[in-house]
């Protein structure tokens, strides 16, 4: 038996895509490239670049802008034309102007379980863009806390569960990422609902939290409502 009173919700790849963003305007740079290193060895270069880059610049368009051209330089030796460079800079502007598509199930799943539990919409990266997002997918309605937060860690769960609620003890966060929404408000001692998107972004892959009883995994996000109907 358990009580749940918050449900905090990520953003991006749990109520709308973006990840398919990424990938399409990886493959818009590969093009760009081309004449100088293949595909797969440009997206080696570039997820290095931003391995190192996401302690200085944080997650988002930015910061993936800005190591799109750090590769850029690196694979033509110092070469690049500047017009390759502008439109790395285009590319990275038609991110930031990308339509936010809801996912399926996600808005009936919210009307479905706002009166019963507080929400909050609790989501990393660039401020303005996420923003955005938010106001965009037209979801912002049916939350009752909204909190954009420069990383997910511990403490970052045990703060905002708090904040919004009773605690992580009773409090459920759901999302697309292992590594940022599961894991650590399972060690804050909340429950964790996964719901995998399509693709994962490399630098959120982790292992599963085996052995772990409030952790739950589930094919979609319309099935939220019948879990907590389960640990009621």
């Amino acid at each position: 038996m358990a009580t749940i009173t918050t449900l905090g919700f990520d953003a991006d790849d749990t109520l709308w895509h973006n990840e398919r963003v990424f990938r399409l305007t990886e493959e818009r740079f590969a093009g760009l490239l081309s004449n100088y290193t293949d595909k797969d060895r440009l997206n080696e270069r570039l997820l290095s670049a931003e391995r190192r880059n996401v302690l200085h610049y944080g997650y988002g368009v930015k910061g993936f802008t800005l190591s799109m051209i750090e590769t850029a330089i690196e694979v033509t030796g110092g070469q690049v034309h500047a017009d390759v460079i502008a439109e790395i800079l285009e590319a990275g502007r038609d991110m930031l102007n990308h339509p936010v598509e809801p996912l399926p199930y996600v808005e009936e799943t919210l009307k479905a379980v706002k009166d019963d539990y507080r929400l909050v919409l609790i989501t990393k990266g660039d401020l303005f863009d996420q923003e955005r997002k938010i106001t965009a997918s037209g979801l912002d309605i049916h939350f009752d806390g909204i909190e954009i937060v420069s990383e997910k860690s511990v403490a970052t769960y045990e703060t905002l569960f708090a904040r919004h609620g009773s605690g992580p003890l009773e409090a459920m966060m759901i999302g697309n990422s292992l590594k940022s929404d599961i894991l650590p408000a399972l060690e804050a001692g909340a429950f964790g609902a996964h719901v995998p998107y399509d693709f994962t972004w490399a630098l959120e892959q982790a292992e599963d939290p085996f052995g772990a009883d409030r952790f739950h995994r589930l094919d979609h996000i319309g099935k939220v409502p019948h879990l907590l109907a389960r640990l009621k």
